[in-house]
């Protein structure tokens, strides 16, 4: 046995993504689809895949509402691993997820191009957003007590504060957290599903608009003071309808 082979391995910096997920000296690629399926080994080994995968996944989202991948490039699988530390078949699996969430496109022979919105699917995907969350924050600002708000107010200030600090990715993350809580005081846990799913696509690809950050806090204000008013406003702008 190789000594360090099955030791812990660190996480590399830029990435997130276990070094030990790289091939080995000997061409071996602990990580690739089919290795250890079967054997001893099997129950170890096939959770490590998944976890690399999902790292991979969150790697490839935060690269696509930081700009970092570019709508209407195309990316091969293998480029992609040599980016990121890992082989191909993670890169390629993640893509696959990212196939069904619309944000990439396949490109046969070549490797996944980066979907682009029109403003035509920016305006459908805020109408739909609004169609769902719009109802229930009026809904919310009329039953939650105003203490509850108060709860929610370090997630407002956590989208408020990676605004203010320039990262794009860290935002998305924050502003979806942020409504995902607000939405979760329902009770619908589909809603909240489809909701964040809808967010989600509307953060990519390009990078993540910033200058909504103080809606957060100030939708809490307004659904705390139960001024319907304004929670119809912001609702409707936070989920990316003009006034």
């Amino acid at each position: 046995m190789e000594q360090g082979r099955h030791g812990t391995a660190a996480a590399r910096p830029e990435t997130g993504v276990p070094a030990q997920a790289t091939p080995s000296a000997r061409g071996e690629h602990i990580h690739d689809e089919g290795e250890y399926a079967y054997g001893p080994h099997r129950a170890r080994r096939m959770p490590q895949r998944h976890s690399v995968r999902g790292q991979v996944l969150d790697a490839l989202r935060k690269a696509l509402v930081s700009g970092e991948l570019v709508p209407g490039e195309v990316y091969s699988g293998p480029a992609l691993g040599e980016r990121f530390g890992v082989s191909a078949t993670p890169v390629r699996e993640a893509m696959q997820q990212l196939v069904l969430e619309g944000a990439v496109e396949v490109v046969p022979n070549r490797g996944f191009r980066v979907a682009s919105r029109t403003p035509r699917d920016l305006a459908e995907l805020a109408e739909v957003r609004a169609l769902l969350e719009v109802p229930a924050l009026l809904r919310l600002a009329r039953t939650v007590p105003s203490e509850r708000w108060l709860e929610l107010r370090p997630l407002a200030e956590a989208a408020v504060a990676a605004a203010a600090g320039g990262d794009r990715a860290a935002y998305a993350e924050a502003d979806r957290a942020f409504c995902r809580a607000v939405l979760g005081l329902t009770g619908n846990r589909q809603l909240v599903g489809v909701a964040d799913e809808l967010h989600r696509r509307a953060q990519w690809p390009g990078p993540q608009q910033t200058d909504g950050a103080a809606e957060h806090t100030a939708l809490l204000d307004a659904l705390a003071a139960r001024d319907v008013t304004a929670v119809e406003a912001l609702g409707n702008r936070h989920c990316g309808i003009c006034p």
